[in-house]
C-alpha cells in the first residue's frame, strides 16, 4: 500500500507545550491494557465469517459489505452508541469473467493475465479485434505524457486499439482521449521507471471500451510491432458498471468537547478477491474494540469527543471518507482537531509504520501526532519507521480539507528492506502482505504479535487525543484554519488503486 523509509520522526519546532507522552504518569484506566487481542480476534473472526457466507468477500456494493455495515452498528449499539449509516451511491465495478488479451497478427500470442496484464477497474466490456497504433511514445527510458493530449491522437486510426505509455496525466484522460479519437480499446502500459509489471490502476469511473494494463517489456514490444506495421490485437473484458449504494458507520462518545473532535477512521470494506482479514478487518477491528472499551475513561478521562468512522468504498478511491468530509461545513470541519487513521494493522510481514506527519506538505499538528504515538513505542522499546502520505488511504479527504492526521500501518504489497526485517523480523525482499487483495486474506493472514503491540499504540493515541489536543491544535475552537494543505504529488492514488 505504500513505501517506508527509515528515520526518526523530526520532533516538534514547538517548545513549552504539556504534550501527552510515554513518560507521563499513566492514565487510570489505561485503555490500552482494556483493548485486548482477544477482543479484536472475535471480530476479525466474525468478519470472516460473514465473508465466507457472503460471496467470499465483504467488498462495497455487495451483500458482504452490507452484513458488514450491521455486525458494526449492532455492536455499537450494545456498547451503548446510536451509531448513523451515513449511505451514498458511487459507482461499482465488477469484473464478471477473467480478461484475455493477446496477439493475432504478426503472430499468434496470448498474455497471461495479472501476471502480463490486468484490467482496469471501470473498464468497458467488449470483445475487439483490430489494429493497434502507438500513441506519441515517449523516448525511451522516459515517462512522458502520452495521451494526455487530443492533439497526440492526430494520427491514429479510427477503429483501431490505442497502444499508451502510462505518465504525465491520469488514466482516465488517457482513454477518454482515446475514445473520443474512434479507439475501439485502450492499452495503457506500464512505464519504464518503475518496477516492471501490470499497471492494475483505474480509470476512475466507467469507461465504455475495454481497457488493458500490460507489463513495460509487453507494451514495449507492442509499440515496436506496432510501428512496423500488421500488428493486430484482441481484447475481451466481461465487465459490470453500475451505480450501487454504499455506507459510513459513524458512532461517537457520549463524553467530550463536540467543539474539538477527535476523528478515528477504518475503512470497513475489502476487495472483490477476497474476505480481507488484514485490509481492512485489522484496522476496522481494533478501532471496534477501543469504542466498545473507550467509555470506560468517564467524562474526565474524556475532555475531547472521540468520533468513531468506518468507511465504505475506500477501495473504490476513498469515496466513503470523502463524501464525508466534503458533506461537513467549514464550521463542522473546523471542529475537527484531527484524523487518526488505521489500515492494515497486522501484515504478516510488516513494520510499524507510522504516518509521517514531519512531512512539509502535511498540516501543521500531523508532526505532533506522529511525536505521540512514536514516544509511546520509544518508551517501550519497540521500533517504528515513517510511512508516507501517499494519499492511498482515508486520510486523504482529511488532509486535503487541511485537517491534521495520523496513525499507524504495516505495508502491503510493498516490498521489506534488509534494514526493516533488522528491525522487525520477517523475511526481507518480501511483500510486507503475500496476501494483499488476494483471497488468502483470511485469519491466518494476520501477524498476532504486530496486531496486539499497534492496539496498544492506537489505543495510547486515542486515549492521549481525547484528554488533550494541545499539541496540534492549541485546544480551541477554531473558525477557520491557517493549516498548508499538502502539494500535489505524483503518482496520485486514490483508495488502494493508482489512477496515473
Amino acid at each position: 500500500m505504500r513505501k517506508f523509509a527509515i528515520g526518526a520522526a523530526t520532533a516538534l519546532a514547538a517548545t513549552g507545550l504539556v504534550v501527552p507522552s510515554a513518560n507521563a504518569a499513566p492514565a487510570t484506566p489505561d485503555l490500552a491494557k482494556l483493548v485486548t487481542a482477544k477482543d479484536i480476534r472475535r471480530h476479525l473472526e466474525n468478519l470472516q465469517t460473514i465473508a465466507d457466507y457472503n460471496g467470499g468477500n465483504r467488498s462495497a456494493g455487495q451483500a458482504g459489505f452490507t452484513v458488514s455495515t450491521k455486525y458494526v452498528v449492532s455492536q455499537l449499539k450494545k456498547a451503548g452508541y446510536k451509531p448513523t449509516v451515513q449511505n451514498f451511491d458511487f459507482d461499482y465495478f465488477q469484473e464478471r469473467s477473467p480478461a484475455s488479451f493477446g496477439q493475432t497478427a504478426p503472430g499468434k500470442v496470448d498474455y497471461k493475465l495479472d501476471t502480463d496484464f490486468t484490467t482496469y477497474q471501470y473498464s468497458g466490456a467488449g470483445d475487439v479485434t483490430a489494429v493497434a497504433a502507438a500513441v506519441d511514445t515517449p523516448a525511451p527510458n522516459a515517462d512522458g505524457d502520452a495521451g494526455c493530449q487530443t492533439g497526440d491522437f492526430a494520427s491514429f486510426p479510427k477503429g483501431g486499439i490505442a497502444l499508451i505509455q502510462r505518465g504525465g496525466c491520469d488514466f482516465a484522460t488517457k482513454a477518454a482521449n482515446a475514445k473520443t479519437a474512434g479507439a475501439v480499446a485502450v492499452v495503457i502500459y506500464q512505464k519504464p521507471t518503475v518496477a516492471d509489471g501490470p499497471v492494475g490502476g483505474t480509470l476512475g469511473g466507467p469507461v465504455a471500451i475495454p481497457a488493458v494494463g500490460p507489463t513495460y517489456k509487453v507494451g514495449s514490444e507492442l509499440v515496436r510491432l506496432a510501428n512496423a506495421g500488421g500488428l493486430k490485437l484482441h481484447i475481451k473484458t466481461d465487465t459490470l458498471n453500475e451505480k450501487r449504494t454504499a455506507s459510513n458507520v459513524i458512532a461517537e462518545t457520549r463524553y467530550g468537547s463536540s467543539d474539538n473532535v477527535v476523528v478515528v477512521g477504518a475503512h470497513l470494506d475489502s476487495v472483490d478477491a477476497g474476505p480481507g482479514v488484514n485490509d481492512n478487518g485489522s484496522g476496522t477491528s481494533t478501532i471496534l474494540t477501543i469504542a466498545q472499551k473507550v467509555g470506560k475513561l468517564g467524562k474526565k478521562g474524556l475532555k475531547n469527543k472521540i468520533r468513531f468512522a468506518w468507511w465504505g468504498a475506500e477501495e473504490e478511491g476513498l469515496l466513503g471518507s470523502e463524501h464525508y468530509v466534503t458533506s461537513l461545513s467549514a464550521a463542522q470541519k473546523a471542529k475537527i482537531a484531527l484524523n487518526l487513521n488505521f489500515d492494515m494493522t497486522a501484515s504478516p510481514n510488516g513494520v510499524r509504520g507510522v504516518y509521517n506527519g514531519s512531512d512539509p506538505t502535511a498540516p501543521h499538528g500531523s508532526a505532533a501526532i506522529q511525536k505521540v504515538i512514536n514516544d509511546y513505542y520509544g518508551k517501550r522499546k519497540l521500533p517504528t519507521v515513517p510511512s508516507d502520505f501517499n494519499g492511498r488511504s482515508d486520510y486523504g479527504p482529511f488532509l486535503e480539507a487541511g485537517i491534521p492526521a495520523g496513525g499507524i500501518d504495516t505495508g502491503a504489497e510493498g516490498l521489506k528492506s534488509a534494514e526493516e526485517a533488522k528491525l522487525f523480523g520477517g523475511k526481507a525482499g518480501q511483500p510486507y502482505d503475500v496476501c494483499y487483495h488476494a483471497k488468502c486474506d483470511r485469519i491466518t493472514n494476520i501477524n498476532w504479535g504486530l496486531l496486539d503491540t499497534n492496539a496498544d499504540g492506537v489505543a495510547f493515541a486515542v486515549q492521549s487525543f481525547a484528554k488533550s489536543t494541545l499539541p496540534v491544535n492549541g485546544e480551541a475552537l477554531r473558525t477557520g484554519r491557517s493549516y498548508a494543505k499538502p502539494a500535489p504529488t505524483a503518482p496520485l492514488y486514490r483508495g488502494s488503486h493508482l489512477v496515473r
